[in-house]
């Protein structure tokens, strides 16, 4: 049963986590990029209001919303955003102006007419891809103006978000920044830790809008996975996983004797060393098999006729029926250098571990890899 003191002390720490929550995260950007955003919406405002001034008739009248600021930060700090591609900017502030000049006319009431302006842009901007936070300042400006709302739409409304826009195209495109930004993924080469249906699946349990296309979410979690796999696994050396000591045979050792080491140390396969312990080749069960005729389509019966005339004949050497064209890996290699040469057919699945001497000093199961990947996935869960 807690006692008094520790439940204060319990909440006490959730009350600091909760008050935590309010402190901003950094934003994790340049001087130079700082730079190149800020410059950006300036001359994008300064270019739009203008011309919106230049084509107004009226030097008193509206010429530009301040909710265009708003905007302006989205296309020109943001390009990549979900929230700033032209179709959300044009159509979530088209939508919401208009909106907000129907419930003008309808609501007498100003303050119920922006709040309900703004809650019906939000149910329309999202169903038809436009979704602008912005756009929901243009719904109020609307109502809130002594104006005709249908003919400021139409001007400064639209007319200022397609100058921006316009503005945004271009600066964007001069300063390295690819915008209208892909929203689709392209197909990479090579295999993935996962697929865009398990991507589709982590968003609907999220449930929540994400300011960051579906395209790039997808790509920084692929290079979240590298970098985990490279500091995981990308300084990891063959000499850190090797098992050993390692059995090994000279090649004029008989059959009989390397067969019983392998069942004695529960092996399936004992490289094959010189005087000087330098790797020539490798014997495992595989070759036992192909020698006792085991391996071809025969029924048990004749299987077994083969496997006692072996026992019994079996006078041969190691050097009878080593592979030699077996991969060697140095000790201080890293360990994904092993996963193309386990991942080829026609290899061992054991891969002799030698030093600068090209001596054996261990050897690495394609166990040894799995456990170490296993080990590698369970600490990033």
């Amino acid at each position: 049963m807690p006692t008094p003191l520790g439940s204060q002390h319990a909440q006490l720490t959730r009350w600091a986590l909760w008050l935590r929550n309010f402190w901003p995260g950094p934003v994790r950007i340049d001087l130079q990029e700082l730079l190149r955003m800020a410059l950006g919406v300036a001359l994008g405002l300064l270019v739009t209001g203008m011309l919106s001034r230049w084509w107004t008739d009226v030097p008193t009248s509206t010429w530009m919303v301040s909710s265009l600021g708003a905007s302006a930060v989205l296309l020109f700090g943001m390009p990549a955003s979900p929230l700033a591609q032209p179709w959300p900017v044009l159509g979530g502030t088209v939508v919401s102006a208009l909106v907000g000049a129907l419930c003008q006319r309808l609501v007498p009431d100003l303050a119920v007419a922006a709040a309900l302006s703004v809650g019906l842009s939000i149910l329309l901007m999202v169903p038809l891809r436009c979704m602008h936070p912005p756009g929901a300042g243009f719904a109020a400006f609307v109502v809130l103006e002594h104006a005709d709302g249908v003919a400021l739409v139409a001007f400064p409304i639209l007319f200022n978000v397609a100058v921006l826009v316009l503005c945004a195209v271009v600066y964007n495109t001069l300063t390295g920044k690819r915008y209208p930004h892909p929203q689709h993924s392209y197909k990479g080469a090579g295999s993935a830790r996962f697929v865009s249906a398990d991507l589709d699946a982590a968003l609907s349990h999220y449930n929540q809008v994400l300011d960051i296309s579906r395209a790039d979410l997808e790509g920084l979690l692929h290079m979240a996975g590298k970098a985990a796999f490279q500091r995981t696994l990308g300084d990891l050396r063959c000499a850190d996983i090797m098992s050993r000591p390692v059995f090994a045979v000279e090649p004029q050792v008989a059959l009989k004797e390397a067969w019983a080491l392998m069942r004695q140390e529960q092996v399936k396969a004992l490289p094959v060393v010189d005087a000087q312990h330098q790797v020539l080749g490798i014997v495992s069960v595989t070759d036992f098999m192909r020698l006792a005729q085991l391996d071809v389509r025969d029924g048990l019966g004749q299987r077994l006729k083969h496997l006692v005339s072996w026992r019994s004949n079996s006078q041969g050497t190691v050097g009878d029926i080593m592979s030699q064209d077996v991969q060697v890996a140095g000790d201080d290699g890293l360990v994904t250098t092993l996963i193309p040469l386990f991942s080829e057919a026609g290899h061992h699945h054991h891969i002799p571990i030698v030093d600068a001497q090209r001596r054996l000093v261990g050897i690495v199961t394609q166990t040894d890899l799995v456990r170490t990947l296993s080990k590698t996935i369970g600490s990033g869960d």
